[in-house]
């Protein structure tokens, strides 16, 4: 599991798969964490929510070592901003946050203003 994903280890990904509309949320949480299999909702052990996950390609390799598969998790915890407007992440966002938006298959995500300072009314009434 990492924050700091590169397109590079995303290669196999085929499709992303919303558990959640991502449009309702100002950020989410990835992870790369190592599952059983190519496809279907993988396996969730963290508190908080599955918001998304992504789906590999027919032909994606597994880890020679440990035969499982790197697939990327989107997720929210108990405290991030969505269950806690006025919790740690009123302002600011977690290292993992990146804005759903910008998640394609094969591509890392980007770091928004609307996900790393607050929703997009917010950020508009402070720059009046």
């Amino acid at each position: 599991m990492s924050s700091m994903l590169q397109d590079s280890q995303l290669t196999d990904e085929a499709e992303v798969v919303w558990l959640e509309n991502p449009a309702d949320l100002d950020y989410v949480r990835q992870a790369l964490d190592k599952v059983h299999t190519r496809r279907g909702k993988p396996r969730y052990e963290r508190d908080g929510r599955l918001i998304g996950y992504t789906n590999l390609k027919a032909g994606a390799a597994s880890d020679p070592d440990s035969g499982l598969f790197a697939r990327r998790t989107f997720f929210l915890l108990p405290h991030d901003r969505d269950n806690e407007p006025t919790g740690p992440y009123e302002v600011g966002a977690p290292g993992e946050a990146i804005d759903p938006r910008t998640i394609e298959p094969g591509r890392v995500g980007a770091k928004t203003p609307r996900s790393q300072r607050g929703s997009a009314t917010e950020i508009a009434s402070v720059g009046r």
